[in-house]
């Protein structure tokens, strides 16, 4: 048995070579490290026998490491994650004489241990780079680039050479001498172009000028179609932007390359299909770019390269863009007069008893001639006298006779004056909103049936059982309609694409169905912002007169008027149809048109109230509330 004295001492050798036993495995095509929690002496002793490096620890590297590996290393790459963990612990690895000594990276640049402008340096590897500048001074080279560096990092200026000093890690000393490569140029020019590999021209001059405000006035501008940006001002200035350019020009991680793209103004169903004709036909493939929308918060989920979400980022931006908007008014009056006139006499002459002669005179220009009505009378009961017809009637009745058969009213003679006058004054103004390039329609009517079929079981004999009788009803809209789409142009100019429509009822009189009057403009048009444009319109005059007349007799002067019968009608009809479209530039033209609308319908109401008879409550009638205090009241009411 173990004494439990001697139990902690036990532990503390056991655990760090269980852990080496277990995290390491090693195979003929590279070594795997999984290290859960070990002793960070535990991994250096690991790496020194997958490498073969003779390593020497300083005292003061301690603590504790956890290593994830799936994949099999060769000696490099597992020296390159030796490095890297070293560096996230704060220590270092030096090599000197085939020797490599870890120790905190503090101790390391105080020791001296740090190489020179070693080319042979990668990664996390420490070195120590002089830089010498030719254009811009160093002092202010090291001030703009100070904040670009770690904490552990070190950098200092030199006056007279003008060069800085540089201690840091391998990949950081690299991307600084990149940066200060670019920042070391002749900029004697007042503007100058810096051309970018990474970021988006547009994205960076926002932040910049949000940044370095001066007075107003933009410090960069963006050439989207270069990815460029424009730098003006003074030298200082520029090189104080070129240095936040070049910082920010840095590509994206592999993990980041999906962005969601929030739209404003666009739907994203609308705008993918173009986006994926934009993949197809352009440089990259479409294997590497992916997207998709999303209905419910209107975004783009993008999966693409750097290079190629900027193109399908700068498209976005041009297409998803705030359209206006074009209130189109249409104006459609007709004037129209139908006046009718018929005048006439007819008579009959019978002989007395069962025998005998008959004559007389008898038209049909008025609907009913004299037989007509006689026949109607004959057939009509004893309570009264019923003569159809309109118009003054005005005749001679003795007893009824047989005439073919049938009795009829002995009518002496009927003369009739008839005048029909028919007045239209119709005025429509529907309007409608719609936004640029995109279609509208507003429909006014109502849906009229029309018989459009029939069948009838007379004489018709079955004898599997009863036939039923049946009709069948079209319904068609009677009313106003108007289609539109409104292209706004250059210099406020509007191209509508029109389609209008006015439809009534008109008067069936000797019809089988009900009769449609029906007007349709359909036309493309040019109209500039707020002005009116006739669109079509009809001014006409129909003017018929018929009379019937007996010949010779209806030329014998006065005498001859007993033997005519004339009818004339005359229609006149003047239709004109309006347009004037405006564009809705922004919020304030909007209120203003609406608000306009509101206060007209609700004056009507206003009006109506005072004119309500005596047993109708004008408290009853509905009324629009007030603008402004409609406007103040909460979505529930309050």
């Amino acid at each position: 048995m173990i004494s439990s004295r001697f139990l902690p001492f036990l532990l503390a050798v056991l655990l760090p070579l269980s852990a080496l036993a277990q995290s390491e495995t090693s195979s003929d095509n590279g070594h795997v490290l999984n290290f859960q929690d070990a002793e960070i002496r535990s991994l250096i002793a690991a790496v020194a026998d997958m490498t073969g490096k003779n390593m020497i620890v300083d005292p003061q590297v301690t603590g504790r490491v956890t290593v994830i590996s799936t994949q099999s290393l060769d000696a490099d790459e597992v020296y390159d994650m030796f490095l890297s963990i070293l560096r996230v612990h704060g220590f270092t690895a030096v090599e000197e004489n085939n020797v490599v000594r870890v120790l905190p990276d503090a101790n390391a640049r105080q020791d001296g241990r740090v190489p020179m402008d070693d080319g042979r340096a990668r990664g996390d590897q420490p070195i120590t780079s002089i830089i010498p500048l030719q254009h811009v001074q160093a002092s202010e080279i090291s001030a703009l680039l100070r904040n670009l560096l770690p904490q552990s990092a070190f950098m200092t200026h030199h006056e007279s050479s003008n060069s800085l000093l540089i201690s840091d890690r391998a990949a950081n000393v690299r991307r600084i001498e990149a940066i200060i490569q670019r920042l070391d140029a002749v900029t004697d020019q007042d503007v100058e172009l810096i051309a970018l590999n990474h970021a988006d021209a547009g994205e960076v001059v926002g932040l910049i000028n949000r940044i370095y405000a001066d007075n107003g006035r933009e410090s960069a501008v963006a050439d989207e179609r270069t990815n460029s940006i424009i730098l003006g001002g003074d030298p200082n200035r520029r090189l104080r932007l070129r240095t936040l350019i070049t910082h920010l020009d840095t590509p994206l991680e592999a993990e980041g390359s999906t962005q969601v793209v929030y739209l404003r103004y666009s739907t994203a169903e609308s705008l993918l299909p173009v986006l994926e004709g934009l993949i197809q036909t352009g440089e990259d493939s479409s294997q590497d770019v992916r997207i998709q929308a999303h209905e419910e918060t209107n975004a783009l989920v993008i999966t693409a390269p750097p290079s190629a979400f900027r193109g399908i980022q700068s498209v976005i931006r041009q297409l998803d863009i705030r359209r206006a908007q074009v209130l189109v008014e249409a104006i459609i009056a007709e004037v129209a007069v139908d006046t009718s006139r018929e005048l006439g006499v007819q008579w009959q002459a019978f002989s007395e008893g069962d025998d005998g002669l008959f004559g007389g005179t008898n038209f049909g220009v008025g609907g009913n001639n004299i037989l007509n009505l006689g026949a109607a009378a004959g057939s009509a009961t004893d309570n009264g006298l019923l003569l159809p017809g309109r118009g003054l009637n005005l005749g001679y009745v003795r007893g009824t006779t047989s005439l073919l058969g049938v009795e009829i009213l002995e009518i002496g003679a009927l003369a009739r004056a008839l005048a029909n006058d028919a007045n239209t004054n119709v005025l429509s103004t529907p309007s409608i909103v719609t936004l640029d390039n995109q279609e509208a329609s507003i429909n006014v009517g109502q849906e009229v049936p029309f018989l459009s079929g029939s069948f009838s079981t007379q004489g018709i004999a079955s004898g599997d059982g009863q036939v039923n009788p049946f009709q069948t009803i079209n319904r068609e809209e009677i009313g106003i309609k108007l289609n539109v789409t409104p292209h706004i142009n250059e210099g406020d100019t509007i191209i509508l694409d029109l389609s209008q429509e006015v439809s009534t009822l008109a008067p069936s009189a000797g019809a089988v169905d009900l009769i449609t009057n029906k007007r349709t403009i359909t036309t493309r048009v040019m109209v500039p912002d707020g002005s009116m444009l006739v669109l079509g319109g009809l001014i006409s005059e129909d003017l018929q007169e018929q009379v019937e007349n007996v010949p010779g007799l209806s030329r014998i002067p006065l005498l001859g008027e007993l033997f005519k019968y004339r009818s004339t009608s005359n229609i006149k009809r003047n239709l004109m149809v309006f347009i004037r479209p405006r564009i809705l530039h922004d919020e304030a033209l909007m209120n203003e048109v609406t608000r306009s609308k509101y206060s007209g319908i609700r004056s009507q109401q206003l009006l109506q109230r005072e004119r309500a008879p005596g047993l109708t409550r004008s408290d009853d009638m509905p009324l629009l509330p007030e603008l402004e205090a409609f406007l103040q009241t909460e979505p529930d009411g309050r």
